[in-house]
């Protein structure tokens, strides 16, 4: 098993550093956690190699982008054999309009975040993408009509512990 990277509070600072802002120069960086360029990169560097780091994105506003509609969609499995899961994740993974999974706990085995164009464009995904997976036994939507936090920066470890 990989040996997870221990992380400092100037490593922390970075990461929230770039979570707000996935664009700014190492210049920026190094100034925004107090460090000089140098280390700054050289810590960067060791972030991504050693996986803590695993990519930059951008925030993409989807109601202008073309999907405005967004559906948490709650599957529950008919049972969970080795082939049924394999065969659910597998789809899942391979659908476009479903940006996040969980597995989850509770009433639910997974949960979906779906994007899509509007209500017919949802109900052609579930009879399009979601039925012909087979080993459903239920599908729970729920839609969102507003959003009220929506972040990817991490809450500071040090001020989470009290």
């Amino acid at each position: 098993m990989p040996q997870i990277p221990k992380l400092d509070s100037t490593d922390r600072r970075i990461i929230r550093a770039l979570q707000s802002n996935g664009r700014m120069t190492n210049l920026d960086l190094a100034a925004a956690v107090n460090l000089s360029p140098s280390p700054c990169l050289r810590r960067l560097r060791n972030l991504e190699k050693d996986g803590v780091i695993t990519g930059y994105s951008i925030d993409v506003d989807a109601r202008i982008y073309g999907l405005p509609v967004t559906v948490f969609v709650r599957v529950s499995l008919e049972n969970h054999t080795e082939g049924v899961v394999a065969n659910f994740e597998r789809h899942i993974r391979d659908t476009p309009e479903v940006l996040e999974c969980y597995v989850m706990t509770g009433l639910a085995d997974y949960l979906l975040r779906v994007v899509v164009a509007d209500l017919e464009d949802y109900e052609r995904f579930v009879r399009a993408r979601l039925h012909p997976i087979g080993g459903i036994s239920s599908i729970d939507t729920s839609f969102v009509y507003g959003t009220v936090k929506k972040t990817a920066v991490f809450p500071d470890v040090g001020n989470v512990r009290r």
